[in-house]
């Protein structure tokens, strides 16, 4: 994978972003449809099924959405494609090509001009959830995602992108009830919504740098965990070829072990490794980083003076 910056010529709705803010009535409707629980209730049946959804989801739009549609780290059938992109989109995030050739585009041009959800150039707010108002953006650019615009049932369900979301709203209240609607899907996709985003935004705020890339990506173990392993998004943005984010046996990737079980199982296969020559450079990154701080209190020892300073009596 090459860090340079991209030359590619760019929409120009990426260079001159305006928002249509109309755009995002629905958005906002969900966070306030949020508070229909404080006249529905809330039961223990809705608050376990919301807790359920939440995880099931965030890992669909991680192995689905991210590590399967947008960078292609393993195989798998055209039935579990299908239901993954089928998962991933009951998240209310638009339709699987959709995500993914936008989130082509943001490697290609990772805080970059071009890159719509950059905090470092569009500030932290824009980055999380102001982007995806912008006009423009609602289009999917298809010739970004041709290996999968070639499936139509893959085609239909991102034109029809709703249909999952609301087949499980609706599958919701009818066994729970309007709890089940309020607290089942609305609490856990607006939870799901941030901290997905978190990864657009906090993860290229917040958290250290073990690779030298040409963005501001950053590791962060908090985010690691919260979004099942893309809190390693600087390992991600170093290389994003493979199906895991968590490049070593201590940097916790849930997504990818999930994804390991189900190879075992035969249902997803040829899940891509970190090479090599690649994880050699990490170490050597951390060597020269712990080095470099435990030299730091040893240089700051010296620096002080050995005596006391002498007081001036006359003073």
């Amino acid at each position: 994978m090459s860090n340079e910056p991209s030359t590619e010529p760019l929409p120009h709705w990426t260079i001159h972003k305006r928002i249509d803010w109309s755009g995002s009535v629905a958005f906002f409707g969900l966070h306030l449809a949020a508070l229909g629980a404080l006249w529905s209730g809330i039961t223990w049946e809705a608050a376990v099924a919301g807790g359920v959804l939440f995880w099931v989801r965030q890992w669909a739009v991680t192995a689905g959405y991210h590590r399967y549609f947008s960078h292609r780290t393993f195989k798998t059938s055209r039935v579990f494609q299908f239901l993954l992109a089928w998962l991933a989109q009951s998240s209310v995030q638009k339709g699987a090509l959709w995500w993914a050739a936008h989130h082509r585009r943001h490697h290609k041009h990772s805080d970059q001009e071009g890159d719509l959800h950059s905090p470092k150039r569009d500030g932290f707010w824009y980055a999380h959830l102001g982007w995806l108002f912008v006009q423009g953006s609602d289009e999917t650019d298809y010739g970004r995602i041709k290996d999968f615009a070639k499936y139509p049932e893959l085609v239909w369900l991102n034109k029809y992108h709703l249909v999952p979301p609301i087949v499980l709203a609706a599958a919701l209240t009818w066994w729970l009830g309007l709890p089940g609607l309020f607290v089942g899907f609305v609490w856990s996709t607006v939870l799901l919504w941030h901290n997905t985003f978190f990864i657009n935004s906090l993860a290229h705020v917040w958290g250290r740098r073990r690779f030298e890339t040409t963005d501001t990506s950053k590791n962060n173990a908090l985010l690691a965990l919260l979004t099942l392993g893309e809190g390693w998004h600087n390992n991600h943005h170093r290389y994003q070829s493979s199906a895991r984010n968590g490049f070593y046996w201590w940097e916790v990737d849930l997504t990818y072990y999930v994804l390991k079980a189900l190879s075992w199982l035969g249902i997803v296969w040829d899940l891509r490794p970190v090479p090599a020559r690649v994880l050699d450079e990490g170490r050597a990154a951390d060597r020269a980083r712990h080095e470099q701080e435990e030299a730091a209190p040893a240089e700051a020892q010296g620096a002080r003076p050995s005596v006391a300073p002498s007081i001036d009596a006359a003073a």
